[in-house]
C-alpha cells in the first residue's frame, strides 16, 4: 500500500496533476468570480438591516473560508509529512502557505471595510477578529521559519511541528461568537441551513466560494509546479523532464 501511495506521489506524477486542468481552473475561477461579483453586486436585493454595505460579503466570506481551509490543509500535511515523510507534502505546504496569507489579510481588510459601516469602527478587538489575526501571525511565524533553516530537513520539520500546533486557533476562530459575546455576526454558510440568508444573496455567494475555490487549486497549481522545479534544479529530474515543463 505503502509502495502504491510514494508512487502516486511521486514528483512525475503531481506535476502532472498539476499541469494537466491549470487553463480549465482559471477560465472557471474568472468566470465564476466574474459572474458572482456583478450577481453580488449589481442584482442581489439590499439587506434591510445594513443596506448596501453588506455586499462586501462577497467577497469576505470566500476568502475566510479558504483562509481556515487552507491552514487546515496545511496541518493536514504537516502531519503526513512528519509521519510518513513523504516530500511531496512539504512541497504542497510551502505552496500552500503564501495563498494562506493572501486569503487572510483579504479577510481582515474586508472585515474591516465592512465594519466601519457596521460596527462604526474599523477594528475592535473582537473575539473573532482577533483570532483570525492571530492565524495571520502563525501563517507569517511558519513563513518565517521557513526562510530561517539553512537545512531543509531541520527547515520542514521545525515548520510542520509549528503548523500542528497552530491547529488549535482554528477551533477557536469558527466558535468565537459562541463562546464569547461577540459583536460579529454568526455563520453566514450553515450546512445544515440556509436560513441565515436569502437565496437571491446565497446564490451569488456560493458561486463566488466556488469562484474563489477554482482560484485557489489554480494557483496551488501553479506554485506546486514551481517548488517541484526549484527542488530539482541542477538534477537528472530536470534534464529528463526538461521538453515537458
Amino acid at each position: 500500500m505503502k509502495k502504491f501511495v510514494v508512487k502516486f506521489l511521486s514528483l512525475d506524477v503531481v506535476y502532472y496533476l498539476a499541469k494537466k486542468n491549470e487553463c480549465l481552473l482559471m477560465m472557471a475561477s474568472i468566470c465564476l468570480i466574474g459572474l458572482g461579483l456583478f450577481w453580488g453586486l449589481f442584482i442581489a436585493p439590499t439587506d434591510y438591516q445594513q443596506g448596501d454595505s453588506y455586499r462586501i460579503m462577497f467577497i469576505h466570506v470566500p476568502c475566510a473560508i479558504l483562509s481556515l481551509f487552507t491552514y487546515l490543509i496545511l496541518g493536514i500535511n504537516s502531519f503526513i509529512f512528519l509521519v510518513w515523510k513523504f516530500k511531496i507534502n512539504d512541497l504542497v505546504n510551502k505552496s500552500l502557505l503564501p495563498l494562506g496569507i493572501l486569503f487572510t489579510v483579504i479577510t481582515l481588510i474586508t472585515g474591516s471595510i465592512w465594519g466601519k459601516p457596521t460596527w462604526g469602527t474599523y477594528w475592535i478587538w473582537d473575539a473573532r477578529l482577533t483570532s483570525e489575526l492571530i492565524l495571520l501571525f502563525i501563517y507569517l511565524g511558519i513563513f518565517a521559519i521557513r526562510l530561517a533553516f539553512k537545512s531543509q530537513k531541520l527547515e520542514s520539520k521545525v515548520a510542520s511541528y509549528f503548523t500542528l500546533i497552530g491547529l488549535i486557533d482554528l477551533p477557536i476562530i469558527h466558535y468565537s461568537v459562541y463562546w464569547w459575546n461577540s459583536i460579529h455576526q454568526g455563520a453566514t454558510l450553515s450546512l445544515i441551513s440556509h436560513k441565515n440568508i436569502d437565496l437571491h444573496m446565497l446564490w451569488p455567494l456560493l458561486m463566488m466560494l466556488l469562484g474563489i475555490f477554482c482560484y485557489f487549486v489554480w494557483a496551488l497549481s501553479i506554485r506546486i509546479r514551481i517548488e517541484i522545479i526549484r527542488s530539482k534544479l541542477n538534477t537528472n529530474w530536470m534534464r529528463v523532464n526538461k521538453e515537458n515543463l
